[in-house]
Formats: structure tokens, sequence, C-alpha cells
């Protein structure tokens, strides 16, 4: 009997720790339960909207402005129109000169002359008149024809810098537009996204920390869409400002010239070989004044007196000739200066045949590089686009998760991306190629 009531006490000391252990068990768990926070629920609710950019630079697409009419539009108000003016002006002058049939402003003089006696008096009249030198006037009439055809070449020159403005502008405009527009499609599919997402959430397909990512993601493609906006606005002020017009022609691609070579009569170079010539007609023209200019007087004198026997009470006529001499030291600082010009001239012209060239074949090495990754582009957009669909299936299924989706996602977004910009590109380059090569629109 004391035996069993002694294995009855140590059953009930040793059941004493395991009830302690459960009690404890149970009042950590009751607490660990109030410290947990309680289950969050979601509710399909699309993301808040945020602020925008208001400021917006407005082109109208006309699609009866020719690229031509626009670059002539642009011409009339670029600034070197001024200079091109003035270019014009001068050569007139010069034809003017050149045309005259004395070699500079004839003068006239008046002498009078009276004794202390106030009985004789003398009264000259002169008239005092430059000539040319021989080939003098024709070498001035050939300066005024090389001033004509340089002020025509600088015209052209300055054309084809215009249109070089005007095609980088347009390009630049269309470039930003296909960004700003892939931005935007980023934008709306991920909008699309995280409400599917935040939908599975509810259910509890999803965690809540994957809706937290797609918003994430949803609010970087709004930032990128607004930066894109904004380089496109950028784009229309500098095309804005070049143009100094709000319109753009709606059909601006070119077909790619035949030509294979810089020629010698691409405007650039046809400008500064007129300058050259015009350099060494002044510089002729300079050579033969010679001395200086050879001038015929002719006068008329008077001689009059009063009572006074020394007069001879007559008039008389007079011419003589003043003919330069020694001025050779005066004249060549002023050749001198003229030939350094020419040869500055000629220096660069040498240096812009090497830089055409040298933009010549960039220009066709782009083209062909371009074509070869517009084939590249165009084949990982496809394939981007199928791995993308399978992707998109075995996220909704449960066999991968959201961060795996974003990853090629955003590398079928790029891939789409890279094929519109390579497309738009080529037909970019196919201008740059025609302005490499100074052909107009």
């Amino acid at each position: 009997m004391l035996a069993l009531n002694s294995y009855a006490k140590q059953r009930t000391y040793s059941r004493l720790p395991l009830i302690c252990v459960v009690a404890g068990l149970t009042v950590a768990t009751n607490g660990l339960a109030q410290t947990l926070p309680k289950p969050l629920t979601v509710a399909p609710v699309d993301v808040p909207s945020l602020p925008t950019v208001t400021h917006h630079d407005l082109i109208d697409f006309d699609s009866s402005l020719s690229l031509a009419k626009l670059v002539d539009l642009t011409l009339e108000k670029y600034p070197d129109s001024h200079w091109l003016d003035s270019l014009e002006e001068e050569a007139k002058a010069i034809y003017q000169r050149g045309q005259s049939w004395v070699a500079g402003a004839p003068q006239a003089g008046l002498r009078f002359q009276e004794a202390t006696s106030g009985t004789l008096h003398y009264v000259d009249g002169t008239v005092q008149v430059p000539l040319w030198n021989l080939g003098q006037r024709e070498a001035e009439q050939k300066l005024a024809s090389q001033a004509e055809d340089s002020q025509v070449n600088q015209a052209a020159a300055i054309k084809l810098r215009v249109a070089g403005l005007v095609r980088q502008a347009l390009w630049d405009m269309e470039l930003q537009k296909i960004r700003f527009e892939q931005a935007t499609s980023e934008t709306e599919v991920f909008g699309q996204l995280l409400k599917n997402i935040m939908r599975r959430v509810e259910l509890g397909d999803l965690p809540r920390a994957d809706a937290l990512l797609a918003e994430t993601e949803l609010l970087q493609k709004r930032s990128t869409m607004t930066l894109a906006e904004a380089e496109l606005m950028h784009s229309r002020k500098r095309y804005q400002s070049i143009t100094q017009i709000t319109k753009a022609p709606a059909k601006f691609q070119e077909q790619v010239v035949s030509l294979k070579e810089i020629q010698q009569n691409h405007p650039a170079l046809a400008a500064l070989n007129s300058q050259i010539s015009r350099k060494q007609a002044e510089l002729e023209a300079l050579k033969l004044t010679g001395d200086g200019q050879t001038n015929l007087t002719v006068g008329v004198n008077s001689d009059r007196g009063n009572n006074d026997p020394r007069s001879n009470h007559t008039e008389s006529f007079n011419i003589g000739v003043n003919v330069p001499f020694g001025g050779s030291a005066h004249r060549a600082p002023h050749i001198a200066a003229v030939n350094v010009e020419l040869n500055r001239l000629i220096s660069e012209r040498e240096q812009l045949f090497r830089n055409l060239e040298q933009a010549h074949h960039e220009a066709e090495h782009n083209l062909e590089v371009n074509r070869v990754e517009l084939d590249i582009s165009n084949q990982l957009k496809q394939v981007a686009e199928q791995h993308l669909s399978m992707m998109q299936v075995a996220f909704s299924v449960g066999e991968i998760d959201l961060m795996d989706l974003l990853k090629v996602q955003a590398r079928t977004h790029q891939a789409i991306l890279n094929a519109k910009e390579r497309a738009l590109i080529l037909e970019r380059d196919q201008a740059f190629y025609n302005q490499a090569v100074g052909i107009l629109p």
C-alpha cells in the first residue's frame, strides 16, 4: 500500500513539469498571437494618380508642307541671311566700280591769286581725273564676277547647312516620339499587371510583397514616361528654335542618292573654291594698281589786271599728267595681307575636303551597319515576344515568381523599343547620307 502511494506521488510529480511546459507554451502562444499583426486584406483599387507635367510644345504636322519648302522657310529667317544680303550688296558695289570709266573720284580745284597792289588777279581752275592702269579695269570686272559667284555659292552652302539642321531636328523629334510612345505603352502594361496582381493578392494566390513590387515597377515606368515626354518637348522646342515655325511636314523620308564619293561641286567645297577664286582676283587687281593711280589734270588760267602792265589780259588752257612712282614698299603689305588670307582659305579647303570624306565614310558605314542591326533587332523582338508569352503563362499557373516575369518583360520591352528605333534610325541615316554628299531636299 505504501509502495502504491509512493508510485502515485511519483506519477503526480512526473506529470507536473509536462503540465507546466504545456501551460507555458499556451501562454507564449497567446502572447505571440497578441504581438503578430492581423492578416492583411487588399482591395482591388487603382493606383492613385500622380501630378503630371502641364508644359507642352505643340507641333502641327502639315501634309501640304514638304521638306524642301520647310528648308526655304527656315532659310528666310536664318541669321546668316543678313550676311548673304551684305555679300550681294558688296558684289553689286564691286561691279559698279568695274563699270566706271575712271579709276576713282575726280577732283575739281579753284585757286585765286591777287597782287598786293590790288591791280593784278590770277584765277586757276583745274579738274583731276584718276585713270585706270593697263589691265586694271578688266581685273576689277573679273573681281566683281568672282564676288557675285562667291555670294551665290555661299548661299548654297548655308542652305545645305540649314537643311542639315532641319533634318537633324525632324528626326530627333521622331526618335523622341517613339521613345515616349514606348514608355506610355509600358506604363499601361504595368498598370494592368498591377491590377491583376492586386486581385490575386486579394484572393490569396500571391503575397503582398508582389503587389508592392509591381507598384514600384509602375511608378518607375511613370517616371520614365515623364522624362521621355520632357525629352520630346525639348526636341520640339529645338525644332521651333531652328525653323521659327510650329508646323512640320507629315512626311520627310528620303531616298539615298547614288553618289559614292564627295564631288567637287559639293556646296561647301564650291563655297570655299569661290572664295579662293575671289581672293585670287582681288590679289591680281591689287597688283595692277602699280605704284598708284595715274591722274590726268585739265585746267584753265585767267590773267587779268586793272591798268597793270604786268597783266597779259588772257586766258590759257593747260593739261598735265601725274604719274606716281616708288610706291612698291607701301603696296607690298597690302598684297601680303591678301596673300595670307588666300593661303588660309586654301588650307581650309584641304581640311574641309578631308572632313567631308570622313563624314561620307561614316554615313556610308552607318547605313550598312544599321541595315544589319535592323534585321537582328527584328529577330530579337520576335524571340523576346515569344519568351514573354511563355513566361506570362508560367506566372499565371504559379510556375515562376513575379521577379522572373518582370525581368523577361523588361528585356522584351527593350527589344521592342530597339526594333522601332533601328527602323527609324535607318531612315534617318538615309537623310544624313544625302546631307554628307551635299544633296539638298
